[in-house]
This record gives structure tokens, C-alpha cells and sequence, in this order.
């Protein structure tokens, strides 16, 4: 990806300027939506590319992008009416099982998602759920770490957007889906908040293009007590449906795929992208371990160390 880095004028600087202080500080910023002009998104985007252009110049590669506020009970959680969009950068990826370091976030949520890896460029003048099936690869499971450089979560629509799209790390799991005829919408989601010990098992990935030791072209997930780590054990803290992103996973990453289009910076072969959070986010503690299973996709893991967060 090729971002060209325009001057930003003088609130919309230092609103970038409170979002990298955070990141850098590890110390959260209060909202920049007083700086940028009231529900002026595309100024707010112009503040994530000018951020987005910097990592990029610094040598981050970027892997995808992620959906966000796709959601009602997602919206509704923040106040927001519309989804908005971040870039992922192969920085963001961890392995399962592996626990994650805390000092790598601020203010960590946890949410389940259907991820999408792209065997086609998505460039066409009309992008629909059946120009995205036909341009998948497959899909995964996948848990989006997300985190907020602005104090207490306090967000709105130009805030999110501003900061990446409240981006922070990701999740892929082991297993590669081809849709085939795979209902999406059916999809159910169960995410598990598990003891750490229960998690032991579960294989990690092999970096951005090689994730999986099982391919399922069948439609089957897999998913009973001998494939689960740990049993089906575990407090149920967020449910949902592929329904409840935008009606369809696959219509939400055709939203997506149009809007970066329109901004010059189109959906590439071989890039991940995250649909959108399947149910309510959850508050992340030091030494959380969390397992989703989300039915006909598969599973996916994903540990956090103990320590401050």
C-alpha cells in the first residue's frame, strides 16, 4: 500500500500529535473530536492516513484491514450510527496460545470476528457480497484486540476513526474455511473467557499468508468436545450472529472494499480483513485467556500475560 502524506493543518496536526503522544506515553489522551470539524469523517480519515503514512515510512508492512462499528450493539455501545475502517499492520498479528503482552495496549477490548483473506484485488466499479465471495480465498476465526488511545473509551465517530479505528493487535486462527456454500449470516458466535490452562494445545500461526495446519472445504467447522482445547468450559461472556454485521459478513466487507476504494487505497490480493465484531466487546485484565467458536468457521484463542495492562 501506497499512502501519500498530506499536510495536515493545524488541529488536525495536533490531533495526531495527542493520538502518537499516547501511543508513545502509554498514557490515553482526552477526545480529539474537539479539534476536527463536528462529524467531519473524512477529516478524521485524513488524520489515520496521515498516522498510517508515518508507520509506513518506518518500514510497517501493512497485512489488511479491519471493519469496525459494524455492529448495532457495538454502535450503540459508543454512540456511533455507522461503521468506519483501519488499516492492520503485520506488527498487530499474534500467535495463539502465546500470551500477549499488555504494555502492547492501553485499554484492551476483545471481540470475535470473522476474518477474510483475499486471493483477488477488490477494484471494480460495483463491489457486492458476490464480487467479495468470488475474490476470497477463505475465511477464519479471529479475536481483534481493540484499544483506544483516547482516555476512558470516551469515542466518537471522528475520534474512532482518527486513531485506526480503535486498532490494536489480532488474533487468526489455525483453520482455513473456503466459503463454498457457507451461510454466513448463520454463523453463530460464542466467545469464552477460559482458565489459561485450558488453552494449552491450540497451534499458532505460521505469519500472514501460511495460517493453518487444517484446511475444512466442507463446510464443517469441526467444532465438539474432542476439537475444542479445554472442553466447552468457560464463562460465556458475548454471543452473536454473522447476522449482526450489517446483515452479512460478506456485505460488510463489500462496504469496506468500496470505501477504500473511493479513498484511493483498494482491498489487494493476499490481504486479511477483519468483518466486524459478531458481538458486544469485552474488557480485557492481565492473565485473561479467551476462546471463540464461531459454528461452521472454526475456533480461535488468544492469551494475555499478567502484569499491568
Amino acid at each position: 500500500m501506497t499512502i501519500v502524506n498530506e499536510p495536515l493543518d493545524g488541529d488536525a496536526a495536533k490531533a495526531l500529535e495527542m493520538l502518537v503522544a499516547a501511543r508513545a506515553t502509554g498514557q490515553p489522551c482526552p477526545p480529539v473530536r474537539g479539534l476536527l470539524p463536528d462529524g467531519d469523517v473524512d477529516a478524521a480519515y485524513a488524520v489515520q492516513s496521515s498516522w498510517v503514512a508515518d508507520q509506513i515510512a518506518a518500514g510497517a508492512r501493512v497485512v489488511g484491514r479491519k471493519i469496525g462499528l459494524t455492529n448495532p450493539v457495538v454502535q450503540a455501545q459508543f454512540g456511533v450510527d455507522r461503521p468506519d475502517f483501519g488499516v492492520l499492520f503485520e506488527s498487530m498479528a499474534c500467535a495463539p496460545g502465546t500470551p500477549i503482552d499488555g504494555a502492547r495496549t492501553l485499554q484492551p477490548k476483545i471481540e470475535a470476528e470473522i476474518a477474510f483473506v483475499l486471493a483477488e484485488d477488490l477494484t471494480g466499479a460495483m463491489i457486492g457480497p458476490a464480487e467479495v465471495a468470488a475474490a476470497t480465498a477463505y475465511v477464519v476465526a479471529a479475536l481483534e484486540i481493540v484499544d483506544s488511545r483516547i482516555a476512558g473509551w470516551d469515542i466518537g465517530i471522528v475520534d474512532t476513526i482518527a486513531d485506526n479505528g480503535s486498532s490494536g493487535l489480532f488474533v487468526l486462527g489455525d483453520r482455513r474455511q473456503e466459503l463454498g456454500r457457507l451461510d454466513l449470516a448463520e454463523c453463530a458466535m460464542t466467545l469464552r473467557r477460559v482458565a489459561s490452562g485450558g488453552i494449552g494445545g491450540i497451534g499458532g500461526i505460521g505469519g500472514i499468508g501460511g495460517i493453518g495446519r487444517e484446511d475444512r472445504t466442507d463446510g464443517s467447522d469441526g467444532i465438539d468436545g474432542s476439537d475444542q482445547a479445554g472442553g466447552p468450559g468457560g464463562e460465556v461472556v458475548s454471543t452473536g450472529t454473522g447476522a449482526s454485521i450489517l446483515g452479512d459478513p460478506l456485505a460488510a466487507v463489500a462496504w469496506l472494499a468500496t470505501a477504500v476504494r473511493d479513498h484511493g487505497r483498494p482491498l489487494r490480493a493476499g490481504e486479511v480483513v477483519l468483518s466486524g465484531s459478531l458481538g458486544p466487546m469485552v474488557p480485557v485484565a492481565p492473565g485473561d485467556a479467551f476462546r471463540a467458536d464461531i459454528s461452521g468457521v472454526g475456533q480461535v484463542s488468544a492469551v494475555f500475560a499478567g502484569g499491568t495492562s
